[in-house]
């Protein structure tokens, strides 16, 4: 399904809304994680794609690997810890940023206690910079997350809490163990009440748009976008809107269909639930509810929000995965490939054609997706990509040699 959002804008970004996320802040916050072990020193790849784009009927497809952000395996690792920073700093406005990460004030933080709800990655990249920090984490999953994840999770040292349910189940019981013991909520969702980190979750994205424009010179014309909560959505669109004000790039958002909060959001104007039963393969973007706060800057920005089948997106796994001649292989989770997913559905689908048309997506456009997460589940990778993730990997290393030797 798909709905165009009638209350997109072209326009300035607006000063209501640069108040609470701008480009200086995230590039505040970039410079304070520069400093955390944890983080790879140099940006993530920005890989061209060519066989893809000409097979899509496009100038140029580029995907920002966030697979390559850290130990982690996804972008999360730029929201949770730039969240933690800002909450020790609310404490101690006196303490150097970049040292928090750096375990110097561990000591001091010796009685604090965060606990946060995840589908595994926003919980993997929390537990680790509480590690790091010296602060004891509790991570709440539901029963969907797999073992995997959960053991990922606690081997950053993270109590880990099991709960029936879905994901906004969990968020629940998360809020309702900070009521009780008096712990600190650091989710990547807001809700009444509760908006400051959530907003410094999504300011952390802005890191990797810092890095995108770095990195390609000319201007995208598409951005296609995950949805989960919307907190990638907002925290990639606010930056690219106070970048570009109204030449800003065409913003899709892209969204399981049986987990279309967002979608449902468009179409009924205000923060949404899912109609769906919110258990699809792509198990970072399966939300029942949007974030108040994400939706406050998705409303006026987003042009196009879209649902995707499952089968979508394992596809455009095996297919980054796989390569081609000219493009490389890339290690993509199920959440990671639903860019390329959407992208396909709205190039390739006659069902489409006049959608394609409407944004304008023709044979000029530039498009920009995110693999926002590698193979964070590695035995759920290996059965619906096909491939071991370290296959993967030694065939990207393989292009590049070649690549190197031919350029």
């Amino acid at each position: 399904m798909l709905v165009t959002n009638t209350n997109a804008v072209r326009a300035a970004y607006p000063r209501e809304l640069q108040h609470i996320m701008s480009i200086a802040e995230a590039q505040r916050t970039r410079d304070w994680l520069s400093a955390w072990p944890m983080l790879s020193r140099a940006p993530t790849p920005l890989w061209p794609l060519p066989d893809m784009a000409q097979s899509l009927g496009v100038a140029g497809v580029f995907v920002k690997d966030e697979s390559k952000r850290s130990a982690l395996g996804s972008f999360k690792a730029l929201g949770a810890p730039a969240a933690l920073v800002r909450l020790v700093l609310r404490a101690h406005p006196a303490w150097e940023p970049k040292a928090v990460l750096q375990g110097a004030y561990a000591e001091a933080l010796r009685g604090w206690v965060v606990v946060s709800a995840t589908d595994g990655n926003h919980g993997r990249a929390l537990a680790a910079a509480a590690r790091d920090a010296g602060v004891r984490c509790v991570i709440v999953l539901h029963k969907h997350v797999s073992a995997e994840r959960e053991s990922a999770i606690a081997g950053f040292g993270a109590e880990v809490v099991r709960i029936e349910g879905n994901y906004d189940a969990s968020v629940a019981h998360a809020a309702a163990l900070a009521r009780e013991h008096g712990w600190q909520v650091v989710s990547d969702t807001s809700y009444a009440g509760y908006e400051d980190i959530p907003r410094d979750v999504m300011q952390g994205y802005g890191t990797l748009v810092d890095e995108v424009l770095a990195q390609h010179a000319r201007p995208f014309t598409h951005v296609i976008l995950q949805g989960g909560v919307g907190g990638l959505a907002a925290g990639v669109a606010s930056y690219m809107w106070e970048r570009f004000g109204a030449r800003r790039p065409t913003l899709v958002v892209a969204e399981p269909r049986q987990a279309d909060c967002l979608l449902q959001s468009a179409l009924g104007g205000r923060a949404a639930n899912a109609t769906g039963t919110v258990d699809s393969v792509m198990a970072g973007l399966a939300c029942g509810e949007t974030s108040p706060l994400a939706w406050r800057f998705l409303q006026p920005s987003i042009d196009v929000f879209m649902t995707i089948e499952d089968d979508d997106a394992i596809d455009a796994m095996r297919r980054l995965a796989r390569g081609s001649v000219r493009d490389v292989p890339i290690e993509s989770g199920e959440s990671g490939a639903a860019g390329l997913a959407a992208l396909r559905v709205l190039a390739l689908s006659q069902a489409h054609r006049a959608h394609r048309t409407q944004i304008g997506l023709a044979a000029d456009a530039n498009v920009l997706l995110i693999n926002t997460e590698g193979a964070t589940a590695p035995s759920v990778y290996r059965e619906l990509a096909g491939l071991d993730a370290e296959e993967v990997l030694r065939l990207q290393r393989l292009h590049g040699e070649r690549l190197g030797a031919n350029p």
